[in-house]
């Protein structure tokens, strides 16, 4: 086994039965029915509404995660202590919500039972996080937790002042500024919520409606696996907002179908990983990551999900046009006839699973918050499913659903409560400014140069990290150094966004390209260089949209659609030049000058633009039309 492996596996997830998976059930279930209830009814405070939800949810990964990759059928009495432990430290939180409401921070000092309490939830949350998230980034807060309490020991500028255990404690625990802070909010409100219809959608076979639909428009062109892979996993990517869940269900299919008819295995993962990270970038669903965006900015989610439209259609044009070429290049076939589902029996069967996710796009363009959204896209999931005997949910059903949402919130929790622990550590030592200090000291005051090295670092921040985590890092720690470059808001956000997103392909973690290895039985860093060779297009498109806010639709219907066109062929040019072929190979240097074109074309320059274009058109009309193929041996 890989240290790799060793470092950012994850414990293994029981199969729990008898009775010890029934009151796990009953758990998961319940944490569900209470997510609803508190999103729409109840009238408890926020601080109440989060501790009791994460103490639950604490209590239910330590019962469905081991602690080691060692198979085990049932808990273990260790787990049911730490389960039990759980409950009984959210309920003396619980009980004191009131009192940790109205304190004051650093002044009303902590009893003796609250300092037991804030380092029990401590322990357990790293022990949990170790178990569903990975060592990984349990190593990470773990050294920012000795930072804090440690960081004075350190000299210069990286040095703070002394922290003393108790100011640690208060202000992780008993504030909004650590543990319960925005990254758990969300993660017990809108990730939670659209994690349900994703699943009620999934249960009640939406899922393999938009397969079929893949299938059927793309099935027989050349490549029709790989195409099938990118629009599906895009499609059920847009409600899971997990690329590694993404894969994991998805490539389950697509991959084994994709090696079957020729494609070498690293070529199907990736492929599958490509397709399955770009599903957290596309509007409506985005992943938890872009919630905990709207509430960190303060941005409406509707106007971050418009803003993302076009940025995720040059997402997989790239991706859609290399699989075609690759295809093409190498001869591969699309699916036999009896395997192609006909397109107007898979819409006439299916065509009504659409109804949720125009509900959901119309209740967010409405003004409803992101949670009243969900809800709204589940009652017309149940309504759909109802039409038909064959997708109808009964009670069953339903409490399964149920469970099964709890449980795939595991370890996105896990990683929101990272995040927390990370945001308090940074609220006390000012690291953030400290930060920005770091990226000024290597870039000086240049633009470009400042945006590349926060690109950088916010792939090197997600490196083996769900992207919630690593977009919670990077917009604490990188964010200010966009503001002060003066770059707006929401494209800094964005740009921070994709990034994080990205890492989850990026070697030499690529956490998504391990979770294809184990399908595709390929090596998982040859999965992830060929998934970034895939994607290239998608490391490119945030410095597009940054430096052209056009793209974000904020502009003049001109600009936004001149825009997007010239993005279009900036980014199929890119496309073009990595794959080195259209209709026959392309020498390197005419590869490199397409690629140029395709850049410069990218840029808010349109005498820059125009250029460019006609470069990249005159090289074109040269190799395809001016100068003829070698005859075939």
């Amino acid at each position: 086994m890989s240290f790799l492996s060793i470092a950012f596996d994850t414990g293994n997830r029981r199969q729990l039965s008898g009775l010890p998976g029934r009151l796990a059930q009953f758990l998961g279930a319940s944490i569900s029915v209470w997510v609803l209830y508190s999103a729409t009814l109840s009238r408890l405070d926020v601080l109440s509404i989060t501790i009791s939800f994460y103490s639950a949810m604490l209590a239910l990964s330590f019962l469905y995660i081991a602690p080691t990759k060692t198979v085990e059928e049932a808990p273990r009495h260790l787990d049911w202590c730490l389960s039990i432990i759980s409950l009984v430290v959210g309920s003396y939180f619980l009980w004191n919500a009131d009192l940790i409401a109205q304190r004051i921070t650093l002044f009303d000092p902590l009893t003796l039972y609250d300092s037991c309490a804030a380092i029990a939830i401590i322990l357990l949350t790293i022990e949990a996080m170790r178990r569903s998230v990975g060592l990984g980034l349990t190593v990470i807060v773990l050294l920012f937790i000795a930072y804090n309490l440690f960081g004075h020991v350190i000299p210069g500028a990286f040095g703070h002042g002394h922290i003393e255990l108790s100011h640690f404690l208060d202000v992780s625990i008993f504030t909004t500024d650590g543990l319960f802070g925005v990254p758990l909010r969300v993660a017990g409100t809108y990730a939670f919520l659209f994690v349900l219809f994703g699943s009620a959608l999934e249960r009640c076979r939406g899922s393999e409606f938009f397969f079929d639909l893949a299938s059927a428009l793309t099935g027989k062109s050349a490549g029709g696996p790989a195409k099938i892979a990118v629009i599906s996993s895009g499609l059920y990517g847009t409600i899971s907002g997990s690329p590694t869940s993404d894969v994991v269900t998805t490539g389950a299919i697509t991959i084994p179908i994709m090696k079957r008819l020729g494609y070498r295995p690293s070529f199907a993962g990736a492929v599958e990983v490509a397709a399955s990270t770009g599903g957290s970038l596309l509007p409506p669903v985005m992943g938890a990551a872009a919630f905990i965006m709207a509430e960190y900015t303060g941005i409406p989610y509707r106007d971050i999900a418009l803003a993302a439209i076009i940025p995720a259609i040059l997402f997989y044009l790239p991706i859609y046009l290399q699989v075609h070429l690759r295809a093409v290049k190498t001869g591969l076939q699309g699916l036999r006839p009896d395997e192609i589902p006909n397109l107007f029996t898979t819409l006439s069967n299916g065509w009504l699973f659409i109804v949720p996710l125009i509900a959901i796009s119309w209740s967010l363009l409405d003004g409803y918050t992101p949670a009243y959204s969900a809800v709204y896209g589940l009652m017309a999931v149940f309504a759909v499913s109802m039409l038909k005997s064959a997708t109808r949910l009964d009670p069953k059903a339903i409490y399964e659903t149920l469970a099964v949402a709890a449980t795939r919130m595991i370890p996105v929790v896990g990683a929101c409560a990272a995040a927390g622990l990370v945001i308090g550590g940074i609220t006390m030592t000012g690291l953030a400014s400290k930060f920005s200090y770091l990226v000024f000291a290597i870039a000086g005051d240049n633009l470009y140069l400042s945006v590349c090295v926060a690109a950088a670092v916010t792939l090197l921040l997600g490196l083996g990290m769900p992207t919630p985590s690593a977009y919670i890092l990077a917009a604490v720690l990188i964010s200010p150094v966009l503001y002060d470059l003066g770059l707006p808001t929401l494209p800094s956000q964005l740009f921070l966004f994709y990034f994080a997103v990205m890492s989850a392909l990026t070697p030499p973690v690529a956490v998504a390209a391990y979770a294809a290895s184990a399908i595709a039985n390929a090596n998982p860093l040859e999965i992830a260089v060929n998934a970034v060779k895939i994607s290239v297009g998608a490391f490119v498109v945030p410095f597009a949209f940054l430096f052209n806010n056009a793209l974000l639709l904020d502009g003049t219907p001109t600009e936004i659609v001149f825009s997007f066109v010239f993005a279009c062929f900036g980014i199929g040019c890119l496309a073009i030049a990595v794959e080195a072929y259209i209709i026959r190979p392309l020498k390197p240097w005419v590869a490199l000058i397409l690629a140029g074109s395709g850049l410069l074309m990218l840029v808010p320059v349109w005498q820059i633009v125009v250029c460019a274009a006609g470069v990249a058109g005159l090289i074109i009309i040269y190799e395809i039309v001016g100068s003829r193929p070698k005859a075939a041996r």
